[in-house]
């Protein structure tokens, strides 16, 4: 069945730059679409249509489908590490984009476990916490209490900025001993081992596919 797309999705999909980095080949004049140069944000069937890079032919994957990885510690969210460190590299550059672009408001829970007064942390969060990139407050937030003057935090939130939990902690005076997403959307990480995967539920699938168009 034919998939119609913008080109940088495209190419981002065929595991050939990030989404940024597929909307640098195209504005570079690098990528052609039956023989002409492309445009940012130009629509192409992947089926129907020549598509190269620096005159090699574009190859799409078959069978896309998206999974659920528990990430482990220590592994980067990018195509290539210089250190040799290891890697994983969403193919579905645009998609991610827009599941994680502060606007589109997806929620993500967080579990976090912390020194310092969880209880005073939480009663603080809810009225809200000013930091250097603007107005953070929770959409929820719990404490409770596990001994050795640690607490464990659920944090609720939707706009996604850049350690926006580790800085908003930081700012409520909180030492981070450990911190893990539970949540993103409707996905729900579970009893899932660290570095295992698993195929997205049907209700899982529907419901980003709608966020994503």
């Amino acid at each position: 069945m034919a998939e119609v797309m913008r080109i940088q999705r495209a190419l981002a999909r065929a595991g050939v730059a990030s989404r940024r980095g597929a909307e640098e080949l195209v504005a570079a004049g690098r990528v052609r679409i039956n023989g002409q140069i492309a445009k940012t944000g130009q629509s192409v069937d992947t089926e129907s249509d020549e598509i190269t890079v620096d005159g090699k032919p574009l190859t799409t994957p078959t069978g896309f489908f998206w999974i659920v990885l528990n990430k482990p510690p220590g592994v980067l969210t990018t195509k290539a590490d210089p250190h040799g460190r290891r890697t994983v590299f969403t193919t579905d550059g645009e998609a991610a984009h827009k599941l994680t672009h502060p606007s589109t408001e997806v929620e993500r829970t967080y579990r976090v476990t912390v020194r310092g007064d969880g209880a005073a942390a939480v009663r603080a969060a809810r009225t809200g916490v000013q930091l250097e990139d603007g107005w953070v407050k929770p959409l929820d937030i719990r404490a409770r209490n596990i001994g050795r003057g640690l607490w464990e935090l659920e944090i609720v939130i939707s706009e996604g900025r850049t350690r926006e939990i580790r800085r908003l902690c930081e700012a409520l005076g909180l030492g981070i001993e450990r911190l893990i997403r539970i949540q993103f959307g409707p996905v729900k990480l579970g009893d899932l081992p660290p570095g295992a995967t698993r195929a997205l539920t049907g209700r899982e699938r529907d419901i980003i596919a709608a966020i994503v168009q």
